[in-house]
């Protein structure tokens, strides 16, 4: 089975590529059909390369082992990597407002009919990508790969503003040749608000706010699944990087021997492991049971 870490590391590549050649196709497009908001495009995808070999770099750099001046490894650099994402996407829509409203005060011609066609596809790629990266997000819990997913989603509605503006433009005419300028604007506020969306989580992960309700419930069910854990007291989760680190309280009867409530944890966690493998380790604390007074 692949790891999280070397799942995360080959979903980038696949975002690197697609940013590429993305970029190329806009800018061309947009220089020959006379089009902005597919050059701002073609600035997006640009810094979006840039940001997602951010995130290649701070992959292999979490997916070191831990060391000993590490000793839970070194997964907290990956919220620190999608801090760096979100500024790049603020850098990346302050460009592109500050060009659209360049272009939307100085006269220039209509774009070019066929730029349609190159976003159209460009829509459906990006689209695309979104749920490829964000399924892959999810399934390594990684918030650096959300956020490199949500590039492309962003990506995608920029040009969906772009069609809509260019649209307008070449429908109407002569006097709405600004109005993909504006549609590029428009883009620019999406992805303003798409870097905050971004940004929350990983400062959740970096506080360590309570954010996982449903894998501390499953942790419980499952305590109590296994012989000699007669209850669950304190449980608390912990992020680090694409892992989780757990610390529990289990209850047991207290006439037990130091080594049967040991051996009874040792079971618990291997049993945890097994059933959640994106949990790095388990700190589990023995309790005496205290039946509930009547």
């Amino acid at each position: 089975m692949i790891n999280p870490e070397s799942k995360a590391i080959r979903t980038t590549y696949f975002s690197m590529a697609s940013h590429a050649v993305l970029a190329v196709i806009k800018f061309i497009a947009g220089y020959f059909g006379h089009s902005y908001a597919l050059i701002a495009d073609a600035i997006e995808s640009t810094t979006d390369l840039v940001s997602s070999f951010l995130v290649y770099l701070g992959f292999k750099y979490t997916s070191r082992p831990a060391d000993k001046n590490h000793p839970y490894g070194h997964g907290k650099a990956e919220p620190l990597i999608t801090f760096i994402v979100v500024g790049f996407l603020i850098a990346s829509a302050g460009i592109i407002a500050f060009r659209s409203i360049h272009f939307i005060r100085t006269p220039h011609e209509v774009p070019h009919p066929f730029t349609l066609i190159v976003l159209g596809i460009i829509i459906i790629w990006k689209e695309i990508s979104y749920r490829f990266v964000k399924k892959k997000s999810k399934e390594t819990h990684s918030t650096a790969l959300k956020a490199d997913a949500w590039h492309h989603r962003s990506d995608a509605l920029t040009s969906i503003a772009a069609f809509i503006g260019i649209s307008i433009a070449i429908i109407m005419g002569k006097g709405w040749e600004s109005a993909d300028d504006w549609a590029a604007l428009l883009a620019a506020v999406i992805i303003l608000y798409n870097s905050y969306q971004i940004f929350r989580p990983a400062l959740s992960e970096i506080m360590d706010e309570h954010l996982y309700d449903e894998l501390i419930a499953n942790v419980r069910k499952t305590s109590l699944e296994v012989p000699g854990v007669l209850g669950t007291e304190k449980c608390q989760v912990r992020k680090v990087g694409m892992r989780f680190y757990i610390d529990l309280h289990i209850e047991v009867d207290g006439n037990l021997s130091v080594r049967e409530g040991h051996d009874i944890s040792h079971q618990l966690k291997s049993r945890l492991r097994h059933d959640y493998p994106e949990v790095a380790d388990i700190l589990i604390h023995i309790e005496p049971f205290l039946p509930p007074t009547p």
